[in-house]
């Protein structure tokens, strides 16, 4: 049902809204959170952290001969490149967007027939999973095809000479391509082909294909951020590419104009960063039918809840197409949702408001949505740069804003919130899933993921190298089928240390006991990058944790390591308890409600956090239910409880227990 009953009034499965004020715990102790609280005014510095490792310098060599054969400067066109791909080339697959190669070049007819178009479920009206967010096959097609100005292989094509094969699977090639545009858009605005970098910020804004000046701005900024700060990195494919940094360069923004591109009026609805493009397309909230309304509720954040969550979706599918669903009424809501092709953003609800999206009711009514566009079981359709920056932009303006601390506790992938009971396990959500790059994300927000102690701190952040660490996944294109190879942020965890020990279980995923598998969409056995667990022991290359009640073992050699040390606070069972329950949710006890609020059932999940096990400690809240059911807001109540809970980094999700049923210690103790 959508926007009827609610909870056990009409769902007993349904996750509430959340605590009251958020407690972070910032004691000297926490540095599990702490050490990520890097200053959130500052810029992330454009090199990134990326470091370059060995591998061949071709693709170096092919920028610079494409730069002198077309009378661009390197970094101009280095620079470009960084914001569409880091200079990855895909193996020749295309974007969400269609674009190929190292340089993004577009071609839509190609890409229809390549790119798949997958499904990751979706909830209906306040979160619980229902229907799946299916790409009608009729509107496949009209979502794919690209205006003029974003068909660039084409366009290169008849620059070049170059074939389109060799456009879109050959680097040197694509390269090539890229230069030529930019050449081409420097003529035709009648400027000269300077050797002077900051003489080419129109053409640079032309590349982004954006329709408004406001995007292109943002695009031509954030290249040449990169110029002037640097950058390096071996690519996808071994290349070792390198961008010196050149601090002198200022670009004249004012040649924008000659673009024509129309300036959007920023809505006053819109709650974003100055230095993101964003429009405002709101989702509807319209009663329809008996008691039904959509596509989100009311609300008065953070004066009536705390906004402690900010979670991490991708689309599974186009930016035309989100659009359509989010205007829908009958469908669900998230506040944000942001473009592959050049980082746009559209925002669909007010902040105070809440959206039906993350398929646990507690969670929605303490967090914000983003939806970025892209699939999950599709690596290769990437996530551009541009889209990436758009994103820590926002979320750091977010996090300032709430009160949010950058850590994988706050920071949530749609993978990482709990089933709200044992039912709605199954039916979670895996998105944006191991392909999402967690570590360039957080080094975006100006928060890496770093040591911050040494072996006796207690605890692990998951940190393998993101391009070299490509653990074999299946199901991608379809079952039992390995997925192509691809970098990943994620480890898989075995019950013994060893490759060949069987994958740890997951009882909520599979009651019969049976072992986790290596699907794309099986976290029974992962731990993501950023996440934090508490060290159970240690055997030589192999490193256990304490995970979903049981210790989890993963692969993390001295000499190439996948997680970082770290200390702070962890949670355990008090004295003489032999287990404490977990919950999904952190709802009041049943005193709390008042008259004409149904009780919401404190409802355990099947794991336990047994006697001896530690967890990582994220938050401090008191129990509290958001009680929304009606059209008018006016009949909405927010019930606040004098439990007060936890939330531990249990498994690949996060989980709550009851802060009377454990005792909190520094993880070095």
């Amino acid at each position: 049902m959508r926007g009827s009953a609610q909870d056990s009034a009409h769902d007993p499965n349904r996750p509430a809204p959340g605590p009251s004020r958020r407690t972070t715990l910032r004691t000297a102790g926490v540095a599990a959170s702490a050490a990520f609280l890097l200053p959130l005014a500052s810029q992330a510095p454009a090199a990134l952290a990326d470091e370059p490792r060995s591998g061949s310098d071709a693709l170096q060599q092919a920028f610079a001969a494409a730069a002198e054969e077309y009378g661009v400067p390197l970094s101009v066109l280095l620079g470009v490149s960084y914001l569409q791909s880091r200079w990855d080339g895909h193996a020749g697959a295309p974007s969400v967007t269609g674009g190929y190669g190292p340089m993004h070049l577009t071609d839509a007819t190609t890409a229809l027939t390549r790119t798949p178009h997958h499904s990751h479920g979706t909830e209906d009206a306040r979160g619980d999973l229902a229907r799946p967010l299916e790409v009608p096959a009729t509107e496949v097609p009209q979502a794919r095809q690209l205006p003029a100005r974003l068909r660039t292989l084409e366009r290169a094509a008849a620059l070049t000479g170059l074939s389109g094969a060799a456009l879109r699977g050959e680097e040197a090639a694509n390269v090539r391509g890229g230069a030529a545009l930019l050449a081409a858009e420097q003529r035709r605005l009648g400027l000269p082909l300077s050797e002077d970098a900051s003489e080419w910020y129109a053409a640079v804004a032309a590349y982004s294909g954006s329709d408004n000046a406001t995007a292109a701005a943002v695009f031509a900024d954030d290249v040449f951020e990169v110029i002037r700060g640097g950058a390096a990195r071996t690519t996808d494919s071994g290349e070792a590419v390198s961008l010196p940094a050149a601090p002198e360069v200022s670009p004249d923004a004012r040649q924008l104009r000659a673009l024509g591109l129309p300036s959007v009026k920023r809505d006053p609805n819109i709650d974003a960063p100055k230095d993101v493009s964003c429009e405002w397309i709101p989702a509807p909230y319209e009663q329809f039918g008996d008691n039904d309304y959509g596509n989100h509720d009311l609300g008065n954040r953070p004066e009536s809840q705390s906004i402690d969550h900010i979670v991490i979706h991708d689309t599974e599918g186009t930016w035309d197409v989100c659009l359509k669903l989010i205007q829908d009424p009958t469908y669900v809501s998230w506040q944000y949702t942001l473009r592959s092709a050049d980082g746009h953003i559209a925002q669909h609800l007010a902040l105070k408001d809440v959206g039906w999206h993350a398929g646990n009711w507690y969670i929605n009514a303490k967090s914000i949505g983003l939806e970025h566009e892209g699939f999950l079981t599709a690596p290769d359709t990437w996530y551009t740069e541009a889209m990436y920056r758009a994103s820590a932009r926002l979320v750091r303006y977010l996090a300032r804003k709430y009160d949010i601390p950058l850590d994988r506790q706050h920071i949530l992938g749609h993978d990482n919130v709990p089933g709200t009971t044992t039912p709605n396990i199954k039916g979670m959500h895996t998105d944006p899933g191991p392909y999402w790059d967690w570590a360039h994300y957080f080094t975006l927000l100006g928060a890496p993921f770093r040591a911050t102690a040494g072996p006796g701190g207690g605890l692990v952040t998951i940190r393998p190298d993101y391009d070299t660490h490509q653990p074999v996944y299946t199901d991608c294109e379809s079952a039992g089928q390995a997925c192509a190879p691809h970098g990943s942020g994620a480890v898989r965890l075995h019950t013994a240390p060893g490759a060949d020990a069987p994958l740890v279980k997951d009882i909520g995923l599979r009651p019969d006991g049976a072992d986790s598998t290596t699907g794309v969409n099986d976290t029974g056995a992962r731990a993501s990058t950023g996440q934090q667990f508490a060290v159970a022991e240690r055997q030589g290359d192999w490193t256990a944790i304490w995970y979903l009640g049981q210790k989890a073992w993963f692969e993390n050699p001295k000499r190439r390591p996948t997680a970082v040390n770290g200390k702070g606070l962890v949670v355990t069972p008090k004295e003489g308890a032999a287990e404490v329950p977990v919950y999904g949710r952190a709802y009041p006890e049943k005193e709390a409600y008042p008259e004409g609020v149904p009780v919401q059932a404190v409802s355990p999940l099947p794991y336990k956090l047994l006697a001896g096990q530690r967890y990582a400690l994220g938050l401090k809240t008191r129990g509290e239910y958001l009680w929304a059911t009606t059209f008018d807001p006016a009949g909405h109540k927010v019930v606040r409880g004098q439990d007060t809970y936890y939330q531990i980094q249990f498994g690949h999700r996060v989980a709550f227990v009851r802060a009377a049923d454990v005792r909190i210690e520094p993880s070095d103790h």
